[in-house]
């Protein structure tokens, strides 16, 4: 089944999930961020979650919109909670292993809340866009006013709620803006679908109309892409 395809289908769907606590999604019982994603995906699809974590978002696409689904996770505990959920999740780590996937070999290729955590992002991009016909990819926007705000005035690393460690345990090695992601998937030949950002009173915005507010105000993002040879 092809998405539909409009802007206002995804961010009625955006907002039906969303609560002013941006945590846990009363509708979906998925985080957030999560039912932001979920609701991008298509019906029937074929799906690759690259850092499915414990496959929350897996389980749930596969009982909710009937997905193929696969994963890839980095921690051995997180492959155990997916298998345990019946899910077919290997151990992997996206920095080294998506390069041994067949181009086209899925419809979306999810990447969330992780893209900053890894080694090479432009590469694991380039990848994903290689391996799947659409791309799915959620961050933490580092040019959100108080981040800019606590860096300018405070002289430090800021602790947010998205970015809720401090710098020395941080996960987080390449945080980046919302400009600046747009600027990679450019730089890489993709088009940008959807672009849903999340403000830190929990709404949600289109950040394709105005990305230079969104980069302004949204504390998470969430991007669809696609191959420009696809358009």
């Amino acid at each position: 089944m092809a998405p539909r395809a409009t802007a206002g289908w995804l961010l009625d769907d955006a907002r039906a999930v969303m609560t002013l606590e941006p945590r846990i999604d009363p509708v979906t019982n998925l985080r957030a961020d999560l039912a932001l994603v979920a609701a991008m995906v298509p019906p029937q699809a074929r799906v690759l979650d690259v850092g499915c974590g414990e496959g929350e978002l897996l389980a749930y696409l596969a009982a909710d919109k009937d997905i193929d689904g696969r994963g890839m996770e980095l921690s051995q505990a997180g492959v155990n909670a997916c298998v345990t959920r019946g899910l077919s999740v290997v151990q992997g780590d996206a920095d080294k292993d998506l390069s041994d996937y067949p181009s086209n070999a899925f419809d979306i290729v999810i990447l969330s809340q992780t893209i900053q955590a890894t080694r090479n992002p432009r590469a694991v991009l380039e990848n994903l866009l290689r391996i799947g016909a659409r791309v799915i990819v959620s961050f933490p926007n580092f040019g959100h006013w108080q981040v800019r705000g606590r860096l300018l005035l405070g002289g430090r690393m800021p602790v947010t709620r998205a970015l809720d460690e401090p710098w020395h345990s941080t996960p987080n090695i390449h945080l980046c803006t919302i400009l600046d992601f747009v600027d990679l998937a450019r730089e890489l030949g993709a088009s940008v679908e959807h672009a849903i950002i999340v403000d830190r009173f929990g709404e949600v915005h289109n950040a394709r109309a105005r990305p230079r507010y969104a980069n302004l105000i949204g504390v998470n993002a969430v991007f669809r892409l696609t191959r420009a040879a696809l358009e």
